[in-house]
């Protein structure tokens, strides 16, 4: 595949180039696909994705819905058939300018009042298209072979919430239509493991527009699940020395000035309310709160370490285009903990959390995850805390810890949080890109920052050194990585609904309300289904949408024998039980946690 450079020469594309080349020249093309049938489109950016490409567009008072992208998109394919060519030439700054000016492009003309005064000018150009570009491109347009647009959404003229918000068209391109069909495959299976929809289907949360966007509420069924992880996390922490707090939702601006996230994290973070001459904030984490319940008990150094453990509700303004379900929402709620240590505690500390981790990935099966050593950029004077010597410190000790604890990990510039650096467990779920489910941060700074001391063994006062961790992230994010991955075919411990009772007809209603009644006393999480529907569908319907571990089906032979007879969602068999020993079966499997 041959492409054209910004300084006009031709030459066969470097491999590991090619998708980046072929989005870049999509997006171009789709542009002119928009501009012939929208003439009064203005253009800002355009550029190649992970994926695909995007185009956020100043459309004026013309609102496009998914219903447009066809139009569009078949006016790419005319544009490739076309065979344009690309051509690329230099202007001077005043030129561009007036180029861009006179073509109306007013976006163009602010970008290059922001270009360096020596920045080379170029533009592409492909038929009677001709954009602002520093390429390299396609030579012709036929060389575009595989692409499609998929979605439409908001963005805000230079990623700033004070400017014009565009709209922004999403496409997908790729070498070839092999390629293209892989990727819509995954799509569908994307779409197969939505949490979004199979929370719908399953009753386990909704979200309301009155109520506000990002703010999921959780049905019976799925705060049933939460339930059960937050049970299963508290008590493995307590069996590990935590002590569990309950702290408010909102705390004074001072509160965090103090701690650094005014400064550095206040536009995550909603406005402040003044109330009796006081600024209050919703808390976007806990941290501040937990220093200031360390602030007033002074121990010694013999009631180090202390643990400190809370399922926090948390809140942070997120974009309302990066809203997704409960895995990214404006509330949330955490596995917080802070571990308030002496620095000879360190690794003890750091190996039990990393252990805690470990050991829950093993319970929930996942085994797709990679460790990384997220540092500072020392470059970046903004985002970061500035104290040298404390940085060094700080990313020595925790790199060190990971190294004698024998943790493979990749360490990553930039990710660190602004107090500090931190290990990132990192998982691959089954559809997507990986993110970060667990965390473990190590912490000089807010320590010092407010004030924390111990009296040490030698009688001196000093401060301690604090790990902030969460295993399950939060548990929002949790659940829908979860169900997810098993598109929520749950284990029985963990499901809403762990039995459906399903009479074959009136005639069994009776028996199935006592059998129901039984189960239900026995703290089973059980339904029965009473409605007048056939016995395939209520089976279909428990099996397909409920996703129920076991289905007792109840008719005329189980009323005269007695028993019940129970299908296995797992194996797809059904065995004859008597209440009791079926009951008795169940909890052991939820007792284990099988």
């Amino acid at each position: 595949m041959k492409i054209i450079y910004n300084d006009g020469h031709v030459a066969e594309c470097p491999a590991e180039e090619e998708l980046e080349v072929l989005r870049h020249s999509a997006a171009h093309i789709m542009a002119q696909a928009v501009k012939r049938i929208y003439p009064d489109a203005h253009f800002a950016y355009g550029p190649a994705t992970e994926k695909g490409f995007h185009y956020d567009i100043d459309l004026g008072d013309v609102k496009l819905s998914d219903e447009d992208l066809p139009a569009i998109e078949k006016e790419m394919q005319k544009i490739v058939k076309e065979n344009l060519p690309f051509k690329v030439y230099p202007l001077p700054r005043e030129e561009a300018v007036k180029l861009m000016r006179d073509r109306g492009e007013i976006y163009k003309v602010e970008h290059i009042a922001d270009l360096p005064e020596d920045a080379v000018i170029t533009f592409y150009q492909q038929g009677d298209y001709i954009d602002m570009c520093v390429g390299p491109h396609l030579t012709y347009t036929k060389a575009l072979k595989a692409f499609k647009l998929t979605a439409l959404s908001g963005a805000y003229w230079k990623n700033d919430q004070k400017n014009k918000m565009l709209t922004r068209i999403n496409g997908v391109a790729f070498r070839n239509a092999d390629e293209l069909a892989a990727y819509e495959k995954e799509v569908e299976e994307a779409k197969a493991r939505d949490h979004r929809r199979i929370g719908k289907d399953m009753s386990l949360f909704m979200t309301d527009d009155l109520v506000g966007r990002g703010l999921p509420m959780f049905l019976p069924k799925g705060y049933t699940l939460w339930q059960q992880l937050e049970n299963y996390i508290r008590d493995k922490e307590v069996m590990l020395g935590y002590q569990h707090v309950l702290t408010p939702c909102v705390g004074t601006v001072d509160l965090y000035k103090t701690s650094g996230h005014w400064d550095h994290y206040k536009d995550n973070m909603f406005p402040a309310m003044e109330v009796e001459g006081e600024s209050f904030v919703l808390r976007p984490m806990n941290c501040p709160h937990h220093m200031r319940i360390d602030a007033n008990r002074p121990p010694s150094y013999r009631d180090r370490p202390i643990r400190i453990g809370e399922i926090a509700h948390d809140f942070r303004f997120e974009a309302s285009g990066t809203l997704k379900g409960i895995e990214r929402g404006r509330h949330f709620c955490q596995n917080d903990a802070h571990l308030f240590v002496t620095p000879d505690q360190i690794k003890a500390e750091v190996s039990s959390v990393v252990d805690l981790i470990f050991s829950t990935y093993k319970d929930f099966g996942i085994t797709d995850y990679r460790c990384v050593l997220s540092l500072r950029d020392p470059e970046d004077k903004v985002k970061y805390h500035q104290d040298d010597e404390m940085w060094n410190k700080a990313e020595s000790a925790l790199r060190e810890v990971l190294t004698e604890l024998g943790i493979h990990f990749t360490e990553e510039i930039g990710e660190a949080a602004f107090y500090g650096p931190k290990l990132d467990v990192n998982v691959k779920p089954a559809v997507g890109a990986e993110y970060t489910l667990s965390t473990c941060q190590l912490d000089f700074c807010l320590p010092a920052k407010f004030d924390l001391k111990y009296i040490d063994k030698d009688g001196v006062e000093k401060t301690p050194v604090v790990l902030h961790r969460a295993i399950l992230g939060s548990l929002d994010r949790f659940m829908a990585y979860l169900i997810e991955e098993t598109k929520g075919v749950f284990p029985t411990w963990l499901a809403p609904v762990q039995v459906k009772v399903l009479p074959v007809s009136d005639k069994s209603m009776d028996y199935a309300e006592k059998v129901y009644e039984q189960l239900r006393q026995l703290r089973i999480r059980v339904e029965l289904d009473d409605r007048n529907e056939k016995i395939g569908y209520k089976i279909r319907y428990a099996r397909q949408v409920d996703k129920v571990p076991y289905m007792i089906i109840l008719g005329e032979k189980e009323i005269a024998e007695g028993n019940i007879s129970v299908r296995d969602r797992a194996t797809d068999q059904t065995n004859v039980y008597t209440v009791e020993a079926f009951a008795e079966k169940l909890k052991k499997e939820i007792a284990e946690r099988k």
